[in-house]
């Protein structure tokens, strides 16, 4: 049986001590200010880069570096297989990047998974690579199970402050002064990859009752048998408090916790939380 290389990319924000543990490989995205770009994980936190954009400073974002990946997969033995499981294609390049470095390594064989959307939904896929490897599953059958397993995991996100989404093109300056007026607060979801409004709520409580609700009509009694993420812009107590009454909601459900890193902040912006769940098989 051939080597399999479970691969994902900085934005799944596993710890790093999973990573070790579990052999994981990490391709750091980066966030560029002024110039300067700091690969997220590795030469930014993400207490220092919340700290920076509360200045005003808003970085852009790119993807790994293709030579460096490319140079990890030349060491590697004759017929490994590589899951390389990548945040949403709509948002990035990372996994076309994937697909040219298959073109361009020829002793081993990329597997590149869109998991059609970042954080700790694209961490829970990578966790179910790393659970079927150990069993001995086969490169292949990984793959098909990433594909089911993406299409039944769901994940909203509400944002505090609207400038982030508007100086990131994804509202008017007219829809973010007048959203930030109304005390709009968006609850945002994946669509074909890319990030969307799904529900435009006024207040920041309300859209994420709003968000409960919806776990309501898809999570059977206690949740037992359902994993569920809370994810956090840099504030761990907002997320805590979350987990609690989903705890008390959903008792039998295993809860975890994660955050929005460097490259996923610069699009949501601080304050922001994300509720993610889905039903183990």
């Amino acid at each position: 049986m051939s080597q399999i290389v479970i691969l994902t990319d900085s934005t799944a924000y596993l710890p790093t001590t999973y990573c070790e543990e579990n052999n994981v490989h990490v391709a750091p995205l980066s966030v560029i200010f002024d110039g300067d770009a700091y690969r997220e994980g590795f030469d930014i936190s993400v207490p220092d880069f919340y700290q920076r954009i509360q200045t005003g400073s808003l970085p852009t974002t790119s993807q790994p570096n293709i030579g460096d990946l490319v140079d990890s997969f030349e060491q590697l033995p004759q017929g490994t297989d590589i899951i390389g499981i990548t945040l949403s294609s709509g948002i990035s390049g990372t996994y076309q990047a994937l697909h040219t470095i298959n073109m361009m390594v020829e002793h081993v064989q990329v597997h590149p998974i869109d998991s059609r959307i970042s954080c700790m939904p694209q961490a829970f896929l990578v966790k179910e690579a790393v659970r079927m490897r150990d069993a001995g599953a086969t490169a292949l059958d990984i793959v098909a199970r990433l594909e089911a397993l993406k299409e039944v995991i769901r994940a909203y996100f509400v944002v505090d402050d609207l400038e982030h989404l508007q100086r990131g093109g994804r509202l008017s300056m007219t829809q973010a002064v007048v959203g930030s007026f109304l005390k709009i607060k968006p609850v945002l979801h994946f669509v074909d990859g890319k990030i969307v409004p799904f529900e435009k709520i006024r207040t920041f409580k309300r859209a994420v009752k709003r968000i409960e609700e919806m776990m309501d009509e898809t999570i059977q009694g206690t949740g037992a048998g359902h994993v569920i993420g809370v994810i956090h812009a840099e504030d761990s107590s907002k997320a805590e408090a979350e987990i609690a009454v989903l705890q008390e909601r959903f008792p039998d459900a295993r809860i975890e916790m994660s955050v929005f890193g460097p490259v996923i902040g610069t699009h949501l912006g601080p304050g922001a939380i994300g509720i993610t769940w889905y039903q183990e098989a």
